[in-house]
This record gives structure tokens, sequence and C-alpha cells, in this order.
């Protein structure tokens, strides 16, 4: 049975991180689960050809009519369409009233300052609701992989959570590409940032990136950015990981009906 209000789960990251396939497979684990997911697709440019979302902002607001009418190319309909989406959101939450579930799973659009940056956005997750939202920050491996990208990732993160003001949970995505070693690694840096200190003086101790290593004491003292999830839609694993984070952050670990999902790692 659905729980009275359901858990937003706002699915961000950079364009490539993999937030529609991970929605995907998230929806399933849940349901396999026992639980009932309810998918909202809030990026009108999405083009997966077999993403079948529940509720879909594309039948309000499209990529091709915007250019069509407004004489916009393929970016400036998308920045159009960010702020159109703010106005169709009463439209959304009505079509979301028909369904009662216990997740409601938002995949944002695949450029993230479209999500992050734009007025609309914050208006967008209001109307929603913010009692029991939170937003997962996919790090995309390909980015992560040097200590450089990884900072970056880290400090973009903190900037949407810090935009936002919802809790966040980071999610190392498609760690199935990465080798065990190199897994391990990144993981190592997200409990031990002293192990990535040391990784960056190492391969550059230049001024610069004595500056990014400031910046990321900086972050760190804002708090625990860096609780990693690594998951993998494809094997899929750490689906089980990643709904536990979710139960500590909307349901302070307590696991709603029907109880604990089956776990795949």
């Amino acid at each position: 049975m659905a729980s009275e209000e359901p858990g937003y789960i706002y699915i961000t990251g950079t364009a490539g991180a993999g937030k529609t396939t991970f929605v995907q497979a998230y929806r399933d684990w849940l349901t396999s689960a026992g639980y009932d997911a309810t998918v909202v697709n809030l990026d009108p440019g999405n083009e997966a050809a077999d993403y079948e979302p529940d509720v879909d902002i594309r039948d309000w607001v499209r990529l091709p009519e915007i250019m069509s009418e407004y004489g916009l190319g393929p970016n400036g309909a998308q920045v159009a369409a960010a702020d159109m989406i703010a106005l169709k959101i009463f439209e959304v939450k009505q079509a979301l009233q028909e369904y009662r579930s216990d997740f409601v799973l938002l995949d944002t659009p695949g450029q993230i300052e479209l999500f992050a940056f734009r007025e609309a956005s914050k208006a967008i997750v209001e109307a929603l609701g913010t009692d029991r939202a939170m937003i997962a920050f996919l790090v995309d491996p390909a980015l992560a992989r040097s200590p450089a990208g990884f900072v970056s990732l880290v400090m973009l993160s903190a900037t949407v959570e810090f935009r936002f003001r919802l809790p966040m949970a980071l999610v190392l995505s498609k760690s199935d590409v990465l080798t065990a070693e190199q897994r391990g690694e990144l993981l190592g840096w997200a409990e031990d940032p002293g192990r990535l200190y040391d990784r960056i003086r190492d391969d550059a101790p230049t001024p610069d990136v004595q500056l990014s290593t400031e910046l990321f004491r900086a972050l760190e003292s804002m708090g625990p950015l860096l609780d990693l999830t690594p998951v993998s839609a494809r094997e899929p694993s750490g689906l089980d990981q990643f709904y536990r984070t979710v139960q500590r952050i909307l349901a302070g670990g307590d696991d709603p009906e029907p109880g604990q999902g089956p776990t795949d790692s």
C-alpha cells in the first residue's frame, strides 16, 4: 500500500551520467521489491525510444513545437522550455494525483544547468512539495576518474544542494564500466579526502591545484557531501544500497510497507 506522502527523488547530474537509465532501473527494482513508483519525465528533449514515464512533460511542452513557433535553435528552445515547464507544473501535479505511490522519481533535463540554475526549477520543486523530497546527484565515472574531475563534480553537487536546500545523495552511476581498482580508488577518495588531496598534489603541484584543494576543503567543511553509492543499471547492482540511503534521508531509516526489498549486490 502506498504511503500517504510519497518520497520525491529528483535525479540529476551532468549530460551522459545515465539519469534516464538509472530511473528506469530503480523503478524496476522498487517494483520487484513490492513498492509503487511513479516516474515523471521533466526533460522535454528526452529522446529515449524505450522510455515510458507515467507523467511526461512532453504532453505539455515539446521542443520541436517551441523551435518552430519561436524560431529557436535546440539550445534556445531548451532554455525557453525550462521556463514553460514551470507554467505547466500544476497540470503535472494534478496528473500525479491520479497515482498513489510510495516514491515519485523525477527525471530532470539532460543539461544540468537547465535544472540547477534557473529560478523556474525552484518554483517546480516548491510546487510539488519539499517535505519528503531529496536529490540524487549522479556522478559520471568518465568525469570523476581524474582528481580534478572528481573535485569539480563535488563542487557542482554542492551548488545544486545549496540552490534547492534539499538533502542529497551522491550516486556513482555506471560503476560497471570501472575496474575494481578504479572503483575502489573513487570510493577511497570519498571515504578519505586525504587520499584525494595527496593524489592532486602528486599529479600536478601547481598553484591552480592548490586552489582546487582549498576549495575542496571548504566544501568538506559544509557537511558530509561524500557519501558515495556505486550503482550499475546494467548489471544491476547497488540499487538496494541506494534504497537504504533514500530511506535514511526520507524516513530516518524506517522501512515502509511492504518491507525491505531484495538485495542485488
